[in-house]
Order: structure tokens, then C-alpha cells, then sequence
């Protein structure tokens, strides 16, 4: 069973720092090479000096790199009172006002510390592949910081939203700390320290599966830690290690928006739509939509409407078409075939499809540059016009219930199959490993 505590979180010092908005960052793997300069020079403080400090191919060497110059930041910073420690365990109540698709939001949500264990041994149930770089990377952050920089998303069932009308009414009539991220994002943090609160929680929380929606790559770092304290011979049964920060929101809560990830490929033989159709054979019905990037929008309108998993938007550089190209029972009958090694509900996810039927199998693809994710249909346009890839495709995302599906069968969804907006911050909150 999953087991949550309470923490004695880090956090800034609005005295010294000023606006908490200044000095918090997107979480590390969505911060480009341009907004990383531009929260550094945002604030003195801003906490992408710890979570993603430049690297300075210059001046790197094994004493003095991104990782250790993190950790002297970090020291620094705790040492001069901008950062300092709550002074009772803490759980986070997290709220997120933000606007999607012409309507408003509220994400609902808590952070406190999860027990780990390796997936396939608890209630922790993964859904996404990960890589090795991204872990080794955290890894040698968590190393020299001995911290959780920022939390893991996970999901869990609460059809009578019992968890909802207690974080409610926790907080009806507090003040929260504030932030506004670049997207218009609204973070609301309230710190509770009552007792009676959290043992609620935790009771609420005790017999609940938890998915993990973001931070794969974080939550196997976190076991890889705890591992190597316990190796270390000071690891004991109440060591922090034993934990991770995680964030938990309800999987029927209504500010729970999955965003599709488009991909744009690079390798890809040039063809026309037509010789496209050819190749996906009778394993589609194909469509030609018409011509142009401008496109996009009405060919994504119509797949969305849709809701057809097995339903993709495909342009063709060499015409510069748009397709849209349907499952057939043929289709569905080879994608078995071609992927036995996975269940029915693997199978279906539109990502699946695209990337073990179509790219692989049909277009007989298998070495390809990892492709360029993008989330909206304006940036497939605009990255359409730049003419750099001869194929495209907009591809319907996973839903939670194919979260929880997938996961409770012991599978992995492709990677990038899910894009939970809006993404948590980081340094709203830092959970101390030590």
C-alpha cells in the first residue's frame, strides 16, 4: 500500500527574495536552451540555477560542472536564509488555475512525501518508458543536492472525490502563497501543518493505487537513491531516502487536461500522400484532406471530434498534403501481430499505432532521429514551414482511464503518449533526503 508523510519542506524566503514568481522555474525537461537564459537573468535566485545549471564546456571538469555548482547554490542559499526549512512537517495543498480550450480551470492536488518501491512491488504503477540519460542526470543532481527539486505527478481513484471536499475545505478560508508561470498559470500553495489533516490524509490515501501521470525518470532516480543510502549501511527504516516528493490529484478531477503530443520526423523517405496510402495498404482507409500546413487545425478538429484512437493526421512534404488515415480490422488484426509482445489496450493507444505500425512496420522505419514533439497545432505549423520533415502526425493522446488501464497490466505506454497541463512548478517545495 502506498504510504504518505508529511515533511519539513525548503522553501524560499518571500522576505528575501521578494516575488515567488521570480524565482521558481518550469520543471528541467521542458526548459529550452533561450528560457534558461531567461530565468537566470530573471532573478539572482531563480531556482533553474539549481535544477538545470548551465553547462560551461569550458570551465567544466569533475570539481566544478552543472551538478556541483547546483549544490554550492543550493548550500549558499540555505545558508543566507533564502531558502529555509518548514518548521513542522507539512503536507502542500497545490491548486492550478489555468485556461484551456476556452474554458477555466482548477487542478486540485497535494504534495507530500510517497514511499518507494520498485515498480511491480507496491501500489506505484508506471505507465511510460524511460531512458537512461534522464535518470543518470537526475541521479547526479540528487547525489550532490540530497534533495527532491521538484515533484512527481501521480494519479489516484477518488470517484466520490472524498480527498477534494477535504482539501477544500482545508483551505477555504487561508491565504495561499502565489505564483504565475509564463503561461498564465495560476499556482496556489498552502502549507498545513495540522495534524488532524494530515492523519486524514493518510488515511484517505492508505488502500489507493497511485499512476504516476509525470516524473517517471524521477521516481526510478528515487529508488536508485534510496539503493545506494541503503548500500552506504545508514539507511534505516525512517531514513528520508526511503522517500519521494510526489504530488497527488485525483484521476476524476475536473482540471485534469491530457494534451496531445504531435511528432514531426526527420529520416522519413519523401513521398506523396498517394504513395503514402500505398504503403499503409488495407491496413487504412485513407483520406486526402487538401493542401498546406495551414491545414492542421481543421485536419486535427476533425481527428479530435472523432476521438478515434486509431485515427491519424499525416502531411506529406513532397505534396504537401494532409491524410487522414483510419485503422482498419486489417490494420488492427497486424498491429496484433506486429506487437504480440503487447496487451489489447497497449495496442490500441494512437501512439502505439503510429509509431509500431505505421513508422516501423508499414514505412519499415526503425533507425529514425528521435522525432520533434510539439503540443499545439500552431507549432506543427510553424515547424511545417520551416521545411525540415518530410512526415508529420497528429496523433490522438492517452486518457487516464488508458493510464490506469495500461498500467494496472503491467505495460508502458511509447514514450511521450501523455502531456499533463499544466506542468507543476519546481522550488515551490523541496523535500530534504538526509
Amino acid at each position: 500500500m502506498p504510504e504518505i508523510q508529511a515533511f519539513r519542506g525548503v522553501r524560499y524566503n518571500l522576505g528575501q527574495v521578494g516575488s515567488l514568481s521570480d524565482v521558481v522555474s518550469p520543471p528541467y525537461d521542458v526548459i529550452s536552451p533561450e528560457y534558461q537564459d531567461e530565468l537566470y537573468k530573471k532573478h539572482p535566485c531563480n531556482f533553474v540555477k539549481i535544477d538545470l545549471n548551465r553547462i560551461e564546456p569550458s570551465n567544466d571538469d569533475e570539481r566544478n560542472n552543472r551538478y556541483t555548482r547546483a549544490g554550492r547554490f543550493l548550500r549558499k542559499w540555505q545558508g543566507e536564509g533564502v531558502l529555509f526549512t518548514e518548521g513542522d512537517p507539512a503536507v502542500y495543498i497545490y491548486y492550478q488555475d489555468f485556461s484551456y480550450a476556452g474554458r477555466t480551470y482548477t487542478r486540485r492536488g497535494f504534495l507530500a512525501r510517497q514511499r518507494v518501491s520498485p515498480f511491480g512491488e507496491g501500489q506505484v504503477f508506471p505507465h511510460e518508458e524511460t531512458m537512461p540519460g534522464p535518470k543518470l542526470d537526475r541521479l547526479m543532481l540528487m547525489a550532490v543536492t540530497k534533495m527532491n527539486l521538484s515533484p512527481i505527478f501521480g494519479l489516484y481513484p477518488d470517484p466520490d472525490k472524498d480527498t477534494e471536499k477535504l482539501l477544500d475545505k482545508a483551505v477555504a478560508d487561508k491565504t495561499p502563497l502565489q505564483a504565475v508561470d509564463k503561461q498564465g498559470v495560476v499556482h496556489r500553495l498552502w502549507p498545513v501543518t495540522d495534524v488532524a489533516l494530515i492523519s486524514a490524509l493518510t488515511a484517505l490515501m492508505g488502500p489507493r493505487p497511485v499512476f504516476i501521470a509525470d516524473g517517471h525518470h524521477r521516481y526510478e532516480t528515487s529508488c536508485k537513491y534510496r539503493d545506494q543510502v541503503y548500500d552506504s549501511g545508514i539507511l534505516s527504516a525512517t531514513h528520508p531516502a526511503n522517500y519521494t516528493m510526489m504530488m497527488f490529484v485525483a484521476m476524476e478531477d475536473p482540471g485534469l487536461i491530457v494534451m496531445p503530443t504531435h511528432r514531426l520526423f526527420r529520416g522519413v523517405p519523401e513521398m506523396t500522400g498517394g504513395e503514402l496510402a500505398a504503403k499503409l495498404g488495407a491496413c487504412f482507409t485513407c483520406r486526402v484532406v487538401d493542401e498546406g500546413p495551414d491545414l492542421a487545425p481543421q485536419v486535427w478538429e476533425e481527428i479530435e471530434t472523432e476521438g478515434n484512437q486509431g485515427a491519424v493526421g499525416l502531411f506529406t512534404r513532397k505534396d504537401n498534403c494532409w491524410t487522414i488515415a483510419t485503422i482498419t480490422p486489417a490494420g488492427q488484426a497486424r498491429m496484433a501481430e506486429v506487437a504480440e509482445d503487447h496487451n489489447d489496450e497497449w495496442r490500441q493507444l494512437g501512439v502505439a499505432v503510429l509509431h509500431r505500425l505505421i513508422i516501423a512496420e508499414l514505412l519499415g522505419c526503425t533507425d529514425l532521429p528521435k522525432p520533434t514533439y510539439v503540443h499545439l497545432v500552431e507549432e506543427v505549423v510553424s515547424e511545417l514551414k520551416t521545411g525540415e520533415y518530410p512526415l508529420a502526425a497528429l496523433v490522438m493522446p492517452a486518457t487516464v482511464d488508458h493510464v490506469r488501464q495500461v498500467s494496472l497490466r503491467g505495460e508502458r505506454m511509447p514514450a511521450k503518449s501523455t502531456y499533463f497541463y499544466p506542468k507543476l512548478l519546481s522550488g515551490l517545495v523541496l523535500n530534504p533526503l538526509e
